[in-house]
């Protein structure tokens, strides 16, 4: 997948654990699992707003895009 999730490093950053993180989200601890693994086909806008606002951070600190084509050169 081009989407790369890097929540757990904004999660380690911040010296969140995951528990307390869904808890504060509204989420349950799998549906987290399934985001910070990448295995998550999609997720709302309003819930990358309230993982921002917790984690005082940009959309851009937990997801990046990476070029599937150039990793296969």
């Amino acid at each position: 997948m081009a989407i790369i999730v890097n929540l757990d490093v904004m999660l380690a950053k911040r010296k969140v654990r995951s528990k307390e993180l869904a808890e504060v989200i509204g989420i349950t601890e799998q549906n987290l699992s399934i985001l910070k693994t990448g295995k998550a086909k999609a997720i709302r806008l309003s819930t990358i707003d309230m993982i921002c606002k917790y984690l005082n951070c940009q959309p851009g600190d937990i997801l990046k895009y990476e070029n599937e084509e150039d990793n296969r050169l």
